[in-house]
Formats: structure tokens, sequence, C-alpha cells
């Protein structure tokens, strides 16, 4: 798929704001997911229907540095995993000793989908099938390490019995193509860029997890939920596939200004088709999805939004 946002596009956006516009930074993650052309999606909503204020969307290593950059006030706005998101702001986990409880979410923008992909005729069937392998769990500071980790720890694998490559999602799909690793894990919306074109030049297979796989990692976190990738998602993928997804979460510090919370909330919402242009993803751009799924306060801007327009928002979502 080819996104019409391009990071030439945000800055000729930026050049022809008003000077006196406040710049808001939109942490993402690699070009080959999601994240980016969706954040540059939301930048380019931002600039033309919330005024005074531009944005950009600015290339991270996803999830875990983008909760840094937030608590650091480094970044404006973030996208990060639903687990990623939970622990930090509980002080849990990948995060215990090092709590970031100026969190602040705006909505839950999508589900993440783990797809663990290998070659057709690697022999690889199963996750136990990469014991003595190499695997890219994801770039460092992911949301994809992360959930890797968690999904195989909660099965009994570790670091230990295989070969961990930290590799962002184009640099996977490359290894995978020039068969330097046997699988590798993407935390991402389906479709994502990164595994099509490698499904155009190879034979791939999505690895199923099964029922008490996906149970087992349901009880280690939370924020996980069963999901079916479509048949037909990528290139001969005939069949459905069983897996794990996690909700992405909008994020912003505390400290945002109310009735900016509340205008980028309401520009997102309010003007979702133009999202759904960039990427499919955003079709789970809703207020119901939002409710149903964010794991962590919402700021009062966007609370502000959600009561305003009748949403249920349950008690952990309250600041």
């Amino acid at each position: 798929m080819k996104n019409r946002f391009t990071a030439l596009g945000v800055a000729a956006l930026l050049l022809a704001a008003p000077a006196h516009a406040q710049q808001l930074s939109i942490a993402t993650g690699g070009t080959g997911g999601v994240y980016f052309p969706y954040g540059g999606g939301l930048a380019e909503v931002i600039n033309t229907h919330v005024d005074g204020a531009t944005a950009s969307a600015e290339v991270t290593g996803a999830s875990v540095e983008n909760v840094a950059l937030i608590s650091r006030g480094d970044s404006d706005l973030a996208l990060a995993l639903a687990d990623t998101v939970y622990q930090a702001f509980h002080g849990e986990g990948a995060f215990e000793g090092r709590q970031v409880d100026e969190l602040r979410a705006l909505a839950s923008i999508y589900p993440n989908a783990v797809q663990i992909v290998t070659l057709a005729d690697s022999g690889i069937t199963s996750i136990d099938d990469l014991r003595g392998q190499r695997v890219s769990v994801g770039a460092p500071g992911s949301g994809t390490e992360v959930s890797a980790q968690t999904l195989l720890a909660a099965n009994g694998i570790t670091y230990d019995d295989f070969t961990p490559e930290r590799l962002n999602f184009n640099e996977t799909a490359d290894a995978l193509r020039d068969g330097d690793i046997v699988a590798g894990f993407w935390s991402v919306g389906p479709p994502t860029s990164s595994i099509m074109n490698l499904a155009t030049t190879r034979s791939i297979r999505i690895i199923a997890l099964t029922e008490e796989q996906i149970a087992a990692a349901i009880e280690a976190e939370p924020t996980f939920a069963p999901y079916t990738l479509r048949a037909g998602t990528y290139d001969g993928m005939e069949e459905g596939v069983l897996t794990i997804s996690t909700p992405n979460v909008l994020i912003v510090n505390a400290d945002m200004d109310d009735d900016l919370a509340y205008n980028i909330t309401r520009a997102m919402f309010e003007n979702v088709d133009e999202l759904i242009a960039i990427h499919p993803a955003a079709n789970d751009t809703t207020v119901e999805f939002t409710t149903d799924s964010t794991p962590i306060p919402f700021h009062p801007g966007a609370l502000r939004y959600l009561e305003e327009v009748g949403a249920s928002v349950q008690d952990h979502q309250r600041p």
C-alpha cells in the first residue's frame, strides 16, 4: 500500500503554517509499520482542523521510547501499545522501579496484531519451533519486543532458548528474505507494508497460536485479546490465522493544556475519514473502541469530549 502522507508533505504544511502556531511533535515508530503513516495522518488532521496548532510525525523506536519521550516532554503526542502504556503507568514489568504516572490517554486508535512471520518453506509451524533459531523480536525500545517477550515467556520460552535479533520492521523483512533469520515478530495493525512487500517476493507463513498459548498470554498480560488475521491479509494467505492483539493508545503528558487535548480529540474523531484514507487501521478509531480498550486515565480534555458525545467511560479511565 502506498501512503499518501510523506515527511516532505508535513514539512510543507509546517512551512505554510502561521508563525505563531504551536508546533507539536508526534512520536510514532519505524517507517515500515503503521505508526508513522497514522501519525502523519493525525498531523494532517491537526494542521487542518485544530486552530493555532501544527504537527509533524517523527520516526522513533516506537512504544517504550515513545513513553520516555512523553515523560521528558520531548514529544507532545505519541502512539504506544496498551501493554507498554499500562506497565509504564503502574510501574510494572519493564517499568518496575520507574513509574510514569504522568501519562494520560486521548484515545485508543486501533488494535495491533502480533504477527509472527516465517518463510513458507522454513519448517517453522509453531512458536515452539523457534527454539535454537535466530529470530527478530522487534526494534530496541519497541512495544513489539515487549509483546514478544511476554507471549514467549508465558509459554515457557525465553531468550536463552533462541538467538534474539532486535530489528525494526523493514530490517526484519529484509533479514527473512535474505535467510539471516528464520522468523520475525511484528506487533502492528494489519496489513503492514513491510510484510506486504516481503510477501510479493517470497512465499510466507504467519505462525498461528493455539487457544492454550493465547490463554497463557492473556493470563500474563490482561491487555492481550484473541484476534484472527483474515484470509487474504497478505499474498498467499489462504486461511485465517489465530493470534493475539493489543490496542494502540494515543498518549500525552498530563500537563497538556486541556483545551488543546479536547480540540485534538474532537478533530480526530470527527475527521476519522481522513485517517482511513491514509491507512485502513483507522477504521477502528472510534469512541466505542476507545472506551472499551484504553487501560489508563484519559486526559481531562479528552474526557470532556467523550462525555459530550455520551460515551460510557470506565472508572479506571478517569483521572
